[in-house]
């Protein structure tokens, strides 16, 4: 098929910030784009051909997005899978497909399934109602601490809570939801694995995750990771267990923890770019974005390899602001040596909200890894 300045047609359900690095890749090979969102401000609504502004989770709006378009493709998980089964069904190429969707749309069935293919993971419990944990408690079943994380509809460190007495419940949602053992960890790890149509597959270098200690959001990406070379091969070596096993089209985004005497636990997957590829924007011989577009349409895979040390900040809202975005001393990190902020487009910011991301570049790791703590420490992303 030719995809390029032709008839074809991309659809994209979601579209947020995922979506618009997308749209950067699809616009350099005018790949024509249609994209649906709840909002008619979504960052992507200026860079698609067409847009459609309805609900994600609605049969109708998604099946009737997607009949005229040729393939596919997500950049958020939580859509309607009923209505991509059905456009499956009736010949239109969907990508991630919706049974590796099904699997990993929910958290409880997303652990049955490493634990059913013997991959390694923390141990867990499941449970249909938030009050069945409160008496596995007193029944001395589950033990605190543990990690909560809701079945369905987490993101950005929403749905996730420690646990560490029975005072941390209250307010959490009713419905089904896991309770996860705390792994004693070194670090957290991620691999991106890209799998094209055609079952061409490769991996992206193993990267370090830092996380907020409150928000529980990724507060910068290394990559390479600082670890031995056996460990990162671990790494890539569970990541590719897990696309297989799940046997997906596109990216999937394997998060990992890496224990104390270094076995490597998988903690969850997402099915579509990932905040842990960001810094393949300015660091890769080719990015996740691009990567993702030539593996849902079957094209031959970029090179995953890194030119560059990359580190990549998370730009979000600032405690105690909220109200139209101010990027306070942006200029100030404009001017440093190998720093590239990405805006968002979001007009309005809140506490923890993804705003954007810094990349930072660099021969040396740690001289990467200093300037993004002063990046860190000078911009600021407030309200006026």
């Amino acid at each position: 098929m030719d995809y390029f300045s032709s008839g074809f047609k991309l659809g994209i359900l979601g579209g947020g910030q995922l979506g618009k690095m997308m749209l950067y890749e699809t616009r350099k090979w005018d790949v024509f784009t249609k994209v649906l969102d709840a909002s008619s401000e979504a960052p992507s609504s200026m860079s698609c051909n067409e847009f459609v502004q309805g609900s994600l989770l609605d049969f109708d709006t998604v099946y009737n997005f997607g009949k005229d378009v040729d393939v596919l493709t997500i950049e958020i998980e939580n859509v309607n899978l009923d209505a991509l089964e059905k456009l499956e069904d009736e010949g239109v190429k969907v990508y991630p497909q919706p049974k590796a969707l099904r699997i990993i749309q929910n958290k409880a069935k997303q652990k049955l399934f490493y634990v059913d293919n013997e991959i390694p993971t923390a141990d867990f419990q499941r449970f249909a109602y938030l009050s069945e944990i409160k008496d596995s408690i007193e029944n001395e079943a589950l033990q605190f601490p543990f990690v909560w994380k809701v079945a369905q509809f987490g993101y950005d460190g929403q749905g996730v809570k420690v646990v560490r007495s029975i005072e941390d419940l209250k307010g959490l949602p009713a419905g089904e939801c896991i309770a996860e053992t705390m792994v004693p960890f070194k670090n957290e790890l991620a691999v991106i694995v890209s799998r094209n149509a055609e079952g061409e597959i490769k991996t992206y270098p193993v990267v370090e995750m830092e996380f907020h200690p409150e928000a529980n959001q990724v507060e910068y990406v290394i990559c390479p990771a600082r670890i031995d070379d056996e460990v990162a091969k671990k790494a890539r070596a569970l990541a590719l267990k897990v696309a297989d096993k799940i046997g997906l089209t596109g990216l999937l985004a394997v998060e990992m923890f890496q224990t104390e005497d270094d076995k490597i636990l998988v903690n969850e997957v997402a099915p579509r770019p990932h905040n842990s590829g960001h810094y393949s924007i300015e660091a890769s011989y080719t990015n996740q974005f691009e990567q993702h577009i030539r593996s849902i349409l079957g094209l031959p895979l970029g090179n995953t390899d890194s030119k560059v040390a990359g580190v990549m900040v998370n730009l979000v809202g600032a405690e105690n602001y909220t109200g139209d975005v101010v990027y306070k001393n942006i200029e100030d990190i404009l001017a440093m040596d190998g720093v590239t902020p990405h805006i968002y487009g979001k007009a309005q910011t809140r506490p923890f909200r993804k705003m954007g991301h810094v990349t930072i570049v660099n021969n040396d790791l740690a001289q990467a890894r200093a300037i993004a703590e002063k990046v860190k420490e000078t911009i600021q992303v407030i309200s006026k």
